[in-house]
């Protein structure tokens, strides 16, 4: 005989709240995600580790989304998958939200010294640096939680170590000479990533330079006195000239 299915069964619409969390705990429990070195083909993907300082947006949704989608084909067609997952440090991100936070409690990083902050930087992300990980959860992200990395971590910080020597000693790492974002509080260099512009109207000022070794009064056949003018809208910049 034909059974008629029971609408009670299937919900006329989808509700996330009753079948996300359900399907996600039964995949953990089995270990599905898990992976363990086998005679099959590997498929490893290592996701690009977000940041501990934030929660994710939209472009981790999609890369994530995307990566997912792989890694759960590449099971399907029986291959042995493996998506490591982790965070990443964010260091100067990071810094400046504990340095804030001990600010707060009257304690300054300069008097506290390398260790003692990391000491600090390591609760702080204790304690925020999971959020990341259960957002990627909810998403249904299919990682091998087990494997969970921090890029701080003791073996991953030597590994970034080791690369920037030999990087390096081949000659591809070197200090340039060229225009950086310099922060003033944390007294460190940042990418333009992490700088946010914006336009203002602002002053154009003029600064003349005697140059050196030339007189007001020259004697005949000598070059007189000479000025170079500099325009600048940072004359704060002035006390560094040469």
């Amino acid at each position: 005989p034909v059974r008629s299915m029971a609408s009670a069964e299937i919900p006329k619409r989808f509700e996330p709240a009753t079948s996300e969390d359900k399907w996600y705990q039964h995949w953990m429990q089995k270990g599905y995600f898990r992976s363990v070195p086998d005679e099959r083909e590997p498929y490893t993907v290592v996701i690009p580790p977000p940041n501990v300082t934030g929660v994710l947006h939209m472009g981790h949704m999609l890369n994530n989304t995307i990566q997912d989608v792989l890694v759960r084909r590449a099971r399907m067609l029986g291959k042995n998958a493996c998506w490591v997952p982790g965070t990443d440090h964010a260091s100067i991100a990071t810094e400046a939200k504990v340095v804030r936070l001990l600010g707060e409690q009257g304690i300054k990083k300069s008097a506290i010294g390398r260790e003692e902050f990391l000491k600090h930087a390591f609760a702080w992300k204790e304690k925020y640096g999971g959020v990341i990980l259960e957002q990627l959860k909810k998403l249904g992200a299919s990682c091998d939680w087990d494997r969970t990395r921090f890029t701080m971590e003791p073996d991953l910080s030597d590994a970034v170590i080791d690369v920037f020597i030999n990087l390096h000693k081949k000659g591809l790492v070197y200090r340039g000479q060229r225009m950086v974002n310099w922060d003033p509080v944390a007294l460190t260099a940042v990418s333009d990533e992490e700088v946010i512009h914006k336009e203002v109207n602002s002053k154009l000022y003029h600064i003349k330079y005697k140059v050196e070794g030339l007189t007001a009064n020259p004697s005949p056949g000598e070059r007189g006195e000479e000025w170079v003018t500099i325009a600048t809208t940072r004359p704060e910049t002035i006390l560094g000239d040469t």
